[in-house]
């Protein structure tokens, strides 16, 4: 299938590993001419020469954490150096902290807000002149399955997941004027780097396998397993192209069936 995108402008904030990387991947190969953003230098510039290799083309990166206002504004400067327009915003930052109610000071859950809104809605900022200029602009935001089902002891994510989703259906209403269409995908467990990070820690402080915590959390998911990034990474492109020109302010599921609600 043809998704249309060749020779769009696309940004991928979040691009240095995991969803955000394979997101870049899918959209290389889909041909559109990529930029990419991460916190870190050279995880950046790695995961740069990777997709070169990968697909043979070259892409524009700059370092910049959004969870900084200053560095936003730099990215902000340097998109506007890079290109005249932006057709597609992937903004693919987050995480979230494993910790009780009690557990959670008010540092940590305004350290966890600018993680996981404010990091969006900056970058979204910084980009809606570009965005404007395009004659169909999408943004697609990496969301979470835990508003949907919320995780236990995942307090703050599955708070601050919620408010994304609300983010994505005032802004698709909001930027409805200027022809851009605003989505968001909502991974269920997927085996990114936080959760690799998170069994090795349980396994050692619980001096069991790891393999026996993956089995703890992938029970309850009716697919039996983990999803891998690339299995994430064709739903963000699939909204981020023209064939789902009719569809704005969703949240859709990539899960494996966790989440069991009916809305």
């Amino acid at each position: 299938m043809d998704l249309g995108i060749k020779g769009d402008t696309a940004l991928v904030v979040g691009a240095s590993e995991g969803i955000g990387y394979e997101s870049a991947k899918a959209l290389l190969e889909e041909g559109a001419d990529l930029l990419i953003c991460s916190r870190n230098a050279d995880n950046l510039k790695q995961a740069a020469s990777r997709l070169k290799q990968a697909t043979g083309r070259t892409v524009r990166w700059f370092a910049a954490d959004v969870t900084k206002a200053a560095d936003v504004v730099a990215l902000k400067g340097w998109l506007e150096q890079q290109t005249e327009k932006l057709d597609i915003l992937v903004s693919a930052v987050g995480g979230s902290q494993r910790a009780l109610f009690e557990e959670l000071d008010d540092d940590a859950w305004y350290a966890n807000y600018e993680f996981n809104v404010m990091g969006a809605v900056r970058v979204i900022r910084a980009s809606l002149d570009l965005l404007k200029k395009s004659a169909a602009g999408r943004i697609v935001i990496l969301g979470a399955a835990g508003p949907r089902m919320p995780y236990p002891h995942q307090l703050v994510s599955n708070v601050h997941k919620a408010g994304l989703i609300a983010l994505v259906k005032t802004l698709g209403v909001e930027f409805r004027p200027y022809n851009i269409r605003v989505n968001s995908v909502s991974p269920g467990r997927t085996m990114t780097g936080l959760w690799t990070r998170r069994i090795e820690a349980l396994s050692q402080e619980r001096g069991v396998p790891a393999e026996e915590i993956v089995n703890e959390f992938t029970h309850e998911i009716p697919m039996g397993r983990f999803a891998t990034p690339d299995e994430i990474a064709p739903m963000v492109v699939f909204l981020a192209s023209h064939k789902t020109s009719y569809v704005t302010c969703q949240s859709i599921l990539v899960d494996g069936g966790i989440a069991r609600g009916l809305i």
